[in-house]
Parts: structure tokens; C-alpha cells; sequence
């Protein structure tokens, strides 16, 4: 599919981009080869072929879960002004 120079400076409208018009047929033949290729795209058989989430098909590396760290709440908290039931009171922000 081959875009005119009118379609170009239609498009470069819609995205609100100002364009030289010595570029236009320069934007032309880009945007016209993106479509083709997405024209060959489109035209691959990919009946039985599987989506993938990743091209590499990479698994995530995931640590155990465990504690590793101590509960230090009433360490921390005694030095809070105001505590209730294990929270942090604070003044009311919004009425």
C-alpha cells in the first residue's frame, strides 16, 4: 500500500506534527514500506502456532519466601507519638 503525499500531510494533521514539505516524500515511502511489512506480516500462516508471553520463553528466577528479617514493630512504634492496636495514629488530613 502506497500512501500519496496528501494522505501523509492528512496524517501528520491527526497527530498534530508539523512536517517540512520537502519531507513529505520521504515520510511517504517510510510509512509505505512499514505497511508492506506489515502486509507480509499479516500474510504468514500461523494456524497451530502457540502465543508466547516472552520470545525466549525465560522463566523468572524467584527467591524462596521466607522471613528474613526480625518484627521490630515495638521497637519502631515506641518512638511513634501515637499507636493503637499495632497502627500509627495520625491527625486527619481530610474532612
Amino acid at each position: 500500500m502506497a500512501l500519496e503525499a496528501q494522505e501523509v500531510e492528512r496524517i501528520a494533521h491527526l497527530a498534530r506534527l508539523g512536517i517540512d514539505p520537502d519531507d513529505i516524500p520521504d515520510y511517504a515511502r517510510n510509512l509505505s514500506d512499514i505497511l508492506a511489512f506489515v502486509e507480509l506480516l499479516n500474510s504468514v500462516d500461523t494456524c497451530g502456532v502457540e502465543p508466547l508471553a516472552h520470545p525466549l520463553e525465560a522463566v523468572q528466577r524467584l527467591r524462596p519466601d521466607v522471613v528474613t528479617e526480625a518484627d521490630e514493630r515495638e521497637n519502631f512504634q515506641s518512638n511513634a507519638p501515637l499507636t493503637e492496636a499495632g497502627l500509627y495514629l495520625v491527625p486527619k488530613v481530610i474532612e
